[in-house]
């Protein structure tokens, strides 16, 4: 499983490809909300922390908001959109400052909420390889800050 990251460009958006929806149908509606409790978990404890809720219960809520947008991109129902309207990731985190340093420790902490998953062979690698390849375009989507 090769989770390098790929490395920012100012100004250059790579295309950027669905996961599989391989990975959602391994794991699960289930599996993908607990993998983002483990993921919203190491955020809060992480060097962007601040870019987070701060309450334990909103950090959740947080978390499964992100479980509905990644469960409808990865092809499952579309509760983000049910819930939150159009996903416009984009406008959804302007208020914040995202930049490529913050976007690492975004990564790290996917890779670290991932391995649950890659050790009880939950997924195979190629649908994890899937994800973490969208993943990996998806976070220089989001950067909007310098520093």
């Amino acid at each position: 499983m090769d989770f390098s990251v790929m490395p920012y460009q100012e100004g250059v958006r790579p295309p950027v490809t669905k996961p599989d929806p391989g990975f959602l149908a391994d794991i699960g509606e289930e599996g993908m909300r607990e993998l983002f409790v483990r993921f919203y978990t190491c955020l809060h404890e992480s060097p962007i922390k601040e870019l987070f809720p701060q309450e334990w219960d909103e950090m959740l809520e947080a978390a499964d908001n992100s479980a509905d947008f990644f469960i409808q991109i990865c092809g499952g129902p579309d509760y983000f959109t049910q819930k939150k309207g159009a996903p416009q990731m984009g406008k959804r985190h302007a208020p914040f400052a995202i930049t490529p340093e913050s976007r690492l420790h975004w990564l790290d902490c996917f890779k670290e909420a991932l391995q649950l998953i890659i050790t009880e062979k939950q997924s195979s690698e190629a649908h994890i390889q899937s994800f973490w390849n969208y993943l990996n375009v998806f976070s220089i989507w989001m950067i909007n800050a310098r520093h």
